[in-house]
């Protein structure tokens, strides 16, 4: 009797433990599952990309059962410029053109396995020596292009559905003493 008193017990004690991992990875979820996202571009391991397929397939059971907030996360840790270009409007007039109008062609992807909020672009102009003289901020509404959000009616609250990668154009006017430029993400303080 006492044998069975103690495999009662320990039986119990799993099933207390197991409902206390549900409820905590329930609870938790929407910090959770960006901690442990994985990455589309390859740098992460097979194993952790299966062990994080097994944890969504997981989570959407047991929000179907409980229901679940579903937030897209802001990280900018999750973008990556994958390619920036500016080019004079017209190369032919090249520096006849007083107004200096260039084009930025930019291509960014979310690397998560998640869907993540869209960044503001940030584009900082330098002179020859490398001292800041002008910064650009675009909005998402700003540097994605049309036809994508004509597309993607709810891009705002819904963010970029992972491994997406996002071509975007748009014009600039650069001051005549530019000589560089960076290109970061952000998201505006709230």
């Amino acid at each position: 009797m006492p044998a069975q008193k103690k495999s009662l017990k320990l039986i119990l004690l799993s099933l207390a433990f197991l409902l206390l991992l549900i409820v905590g990875e329930h609870l938790s979820r929407n910090s959770l599952l960006p901690r442990l996202a994985t990455r589309v571009d390859g740098s992460s391991s097979a194993f952790a990309t299966s062990a994080f397929s097994l944890l969504m397939k997981f989570d959407a059971q047991l929000c179907r059962a409980l229901g679940c907030v579903d937030r897209s996360l802001s990280d900018f840790a999750a973008w990556k410029i994958t390619s920036v270009t500016l080019l004079p409007e017209n190369a032919r007039e090249g520096l006849k053109n007083p107004s200096n109008q260039s084009v930025l062609q930019v291509e960014i992807q979310n690397r998560l396995a998640l869907p993540v909020l869209f960044p503001n672009l940030e584009i900082s102009l330098t002179d020859a020596e490398e001292l800041p003289i002008k910064t650009i901020q675009f909005s998402p509404q700003e540097w994605l292009p049309i036809l994508w959000q004509e597309s993607h009616p709810n891009f705002l609250r819904q963010g970029a559905p992972s491994g997406e990668i996002i071509s975007a154009e748009f014009p600039i006017s650069l001051p005549q003493n530019a000589a560089g430029y960076r290109v970061r993400v952000f998201y505006p303080e709230k």
